[in-house]
């Protein structure tokens, strides 16, 4: 074969492989020296006409699917891309028979056969389906209503027709956030252009925008919600097997303490939690059997979950009793509630909200003086939860009354001179349930001093033994009472005192007048001459007239106070009248 030949062959493999379509056959490449090469049949293995052959073996068939099936461009394309990898393959092989040559082309035909059996359906894709940027997310909160727009281009050569859209819709508040108010969201349209210069400007102005209107679940959790709608076409007449598929995101806010889209099923709703800040009594200070408001303080701590259908049941409990019959232990409510019932009801407490419960309870009369526990027990609802528990505690300080008697006193003697002593002495009985402490007694009078007496403690039933010494400093100008003043201290160390009156007459030293003027040498003259019998004489005159004085003395104070007695007496009845 000549130069020539050899050229035309190289030249047609090249058209070959480049896709061309045209017909010529070209002979197989002579050697360098311008004879023909049968090395290569010789050893069985094809040569290039072989190889001719088979090019245009696979270009005819090429052509004739086109010609039968009439495929879209894409299906062309298609077919272009397997007819040149078979010819590329059996051109650049140097070691394949004629019968591993015609096998490739038969299976390449196969693969020809497969791109066209795909005419008459459209697969689907997003590459040239999709939504426009200029998508904005919406948001909406529970229970109002939003739009959704979904601006749709056609980023493809081809124009779409026949388009329907339809949302995938389902009851899970999870993934779809919008009440089901119809049966139906398609909407459909007639066509979106196709984009020719394949420029996102071109394919954003011929865009077709879709609107719903959707209302948002009274249950809707809060977050973004991915929104997926199906779109149904055709392309040159041939409509989508499968649908594209366009998703958009839209914020939605739920009520407080509905949850958040994403966390499971324990957490997505907190339970709130109901504590007691703090309580108070009126009056404040508790007595046993005593009856009294308790205020106790409650707040939601949940700073976005109300609560509702709140039930609140107070309950204090003391330690017990036993029975009769030994070893039992029975519990009794130390407080009860004058109403009956300690229970109490709030309809609703919103995210972080305080309320106030208000109860009138009575103490029990025998009650030691102690704190008592105060349990409230809680059960409530959520919109998204029922029968919640919850408790709390309180401790009410109960205080016992301070009670205590004393005996009657003694007072040895109870006239004195001023100067002299009067011993008082009387017992204190602790006749309540609490213990006295720092017991002590102290006398107050503007005729008398001392007689501080330090007692200690005193348990409850046990008694106390005053014996004190009082002294006369001035002369009694009044009844002669004096104040017997009995101090204590409670656990708290506040201290309280009792007046006891009792009666104490001091008088004042009695001195003769007569007997201080007489000179004293005189006395002493007559003392000397005096005698034996002389002397008795007088020392019997001197106490009969000291006697008659202190007599006189004593009347004229008991008419002193009997008419201050009359004279009070009538200050009465001229007040009454």
């Amino acid at each position: 074969m000549n130069r020539f030949l050899k050229r035309a062959l190289v030249a047609g493999m090249a058209v070959c492989m480049a896709g061309t379509m045209a017909p010529a056959r070209v002979t197989y490449a002579a050697s360098a020296d311008g004879s023909q090469s049968q090395s290569d049949s010789e050893e069985g293995y094809i040569d290039d006409e072989d190889r001719q052959y088979a090019s245009e073996e696979l270009v005819n068939y090429k052509k004739t699917l086109i010609r039968r099936e009439n495929p879209e461009q894409y299906i062309l394309d298609e077919l272009e891309d397997i007819m040149n990898s078979g010819i590329y393959y059996i051109a650049n092989s140097e070691r394949m028979t004629e019968a591993e040559m015609w096998e490739h082309v038969s299976r390449v035909k196969g693969q020809m056969d497969a791109a066209v059996e795909k005419t008459g359906t459209v697969t689907t894709t997003t590459e040239f389906l999709t939504l426009a940027d200029n998508w904005r997310t919406p948001t909406v909160s529970y229970g109002q209503s939003v739009d959704i727009v979904l601006p749709l281009i056609n980023m493809g050569e081809e124009w779409l027709t026949d388009i329907l859209v339809e949302p995938e819709v389902t009851n899970d508040v999870a993934t779809w956030p919008f009440v089901p108010e119809t049966t139906g969201y398609t909407r459909n349209f007639n066509e979106i252009p196709g984009c020719a210069t394949k420029l996102y400007d071109e394919a954003v102005f011929n865009r077709r925008e879709v609107t719903y209107t959707f209302t948002a679940r009274q249950d809707v959790l809060t977050g973004y919600y991915p929104l997926k709608f199906k779109v149904w076409y055709s392309k040159d007449g041939i409509r989508c097997t499968e649908p594209a598929e366009v998703s958009v995101f839209v914020y939605c806010q739920g009520k407080p303490g509905s949850g958040r889209i994403g966390m499971s099923e324990e957490t997505n709703v907190s339970q709130p939690r109901i504590i007691v800040t703090g309580f108070e009594t009126d009056p404040e200070t508790v007595y046993a059997g005593d009856v009294f408001t308790l205020t106790i303080h409650v707040k939601n701590t949940s700073p976005d979950t109300a609560v509702n259908n709140v039930l609140f049941d107070l309950e204090a409990v003391e330690g017990g009793t036993e029975n009769a019959s030994g070893g039992t232990t029975n519990s009794y409510a130390a407080f009860l509630p004058t109403s009956g019932s300690s229970a109490i009801y709030v309809d609703r407490m919103a995210a972080g909200s305080s309320h106030d419960l208000k109860i009138e309870m009575q103490a029990k009369a025998d009650l030691s003086q102690k704190p008592y526990v105060v349990t409230v027990n809680m059960k409530y609802d959520t919109d998204l939860k029922a029968d919640l528990t919850d408790e709390a505690k309180v401790s009410v300080p109960v205080k016992q009354e301070s009670k205590f008697d004393s005996s009657t006193p003694e007072i040895n003697p109870s006239d004195i001179m001023v100067g002299e002593q009067s011993n008082v002495m009387f017992q204190i009985y602790n006749t309540g349930k609490t213990t006295l402490y720092n017991v002590q007694v102290k006398f107050e009078a503007d005729s008398v001093e001392g007689g501080d007496t330090f007692i200690g403690n005193l348990q409850p039933g046990g008694t106390g033994n005053v014996d004190a010494m009082v002294t006369g400093i001035a002369a009694t100008m009044d009844d002669g009472t004096v104040k017997a003043v009995i101090i204590y201290e409670d656990e708290a160390g506040n201290q309280s005192r009792q007046e006891k009156d009792i009666t104490i007459f001091v008088n004042e030293m009695f001195i003769d007048e007569g007997m201080m003027d007489m000179p004293v040498d005189e006395f002493e003259e007559e003392e000397k001459g005096l005698s034996v019998g002389m002397i008795a004489g007088i020392a019997v005159g001197a106490v009969a007239v000291v006697a008659a004085l202190i007599t006189g003395i004593l009347k004229f104070r008991k008419k002193k106070k009997a008419a201050k007695l009359l004279a009070e007496d009538l200050l009465d009845l001229s007040k009454d009248e």
